[in-house]
């Protein structure tokens, strides 16, 4: 891809594409029936981000990773950032 692509992206988002590679690539082997995992992953990405993440909508994108079965989508996961309290 073109390198001015990612810097528009950076720009953009405030989020260096170094970081979200590394994090894809964490998260090629990880498993997402793992609670821990599960949690380590949403605490990484809500830094990356920059956006807190309450305890009790940690325990609901990890209930529905877990015990739900839902696919992880970004469509999951944006109603459940937009539906926070």
């Amino acid at each position: 891809m073109d390198n001015g692509f990612f810097k528009n992206i950076e720009k953009k988002t405030g989020v260096n594409m170094k970081d979200i590679f590394d994090l894809a690539n964490s998260l090629q082997n990880a498993n997402f029936k793992d609670e821990k995992t599960v949690r380590g992953v949403i605490k990484k990405v809500a830094q990356l981000a920059n956006k807190p993440v309450s305890k009790e909508l940690e325990d609901q994108i990890v209930k529905s990773i877990i015990q739900d079965s839902k696919s992880i989508d970004f469509n999951t996961i944006n109603k459940m950032l937009n539906n926070k309290k």
